[in-house]
């Protein structure tokens, strides 16, 4: 996506605008292969807004670190009762910082919904396994996020646990 860099400065509130002409790179990130892990969401009537679509405020509540960097680009509609498929890629690991890209995947039309029984959509899976083939190839929504660790007390960056960057490589 093109950005149109247009910043309109009011106190602390930014207006930045872009355009509709879709980019290689944001196809590339709506493809399913572009991700490393999986995990079914099951959506709920009270995330739907009032026009019937999913509100992201309601996935995106509780966090780890505090999130500096948040944006959701939906492609196609994601409702009540669906049962969509998040997938989770890591770009760039920091020293105190994370950045995800996050993506979500429907379900094949006249495909029987997964059941969130099996321990595979339970405990999550990676690209080679076969639940993934009862979810669309590409994205109905995609987005990227930046988590930036800090001490409890003093809110200052915190460099990253080696355990911690060592389970986040297996998802880049």
């Amino acid at each position: 996506m093109k950005l149109a860099q247009r910043f309109l400065v009011h106190g602390n509130i930014h207006y930045m605008a872009t355009s509709s002409a879709k980019s290689s790179t944001e196809d590339h990130y709506r493809q399913r292969a572009t991700y490393a892990y999986f995990l079914p969401i099951q959506t709920r009537w009270q995330d739907n807004d009032q026009y019937c679509g999913l509100d992201t405020n309601t996935l995106t509540s509780s966090m780890v670190g505090f999130m500096v960097t948040t944006r959701c680009s939906f492609h196609g509609p994601i409702k009540f009762p669906q049962n969509p498929l998040g997938a989770l890629g890591v770009e760039k690991i920091g020293r105190s910082s994370v950045h995800y890209r996050l993506a979500l995947f429907l379900p094949k039309p006249h495909q029987k919904p997964a059941g969130l029984h099996d321990n595979t959509l339970i405990d999550g899976c990676f690209l080679d396994s076969p639940v993934l083939e009862m979810f669309e190839r590409v994205a109905c929504a995609t987005g990227l996020s930046t988590h930036v660790f800090v001490t409890p007390t003093t809110k200052t960056p915190i460099s990253l646990p080696d355990d911690f960057k060592r389970c986040l490589q297996k998802l880049q």
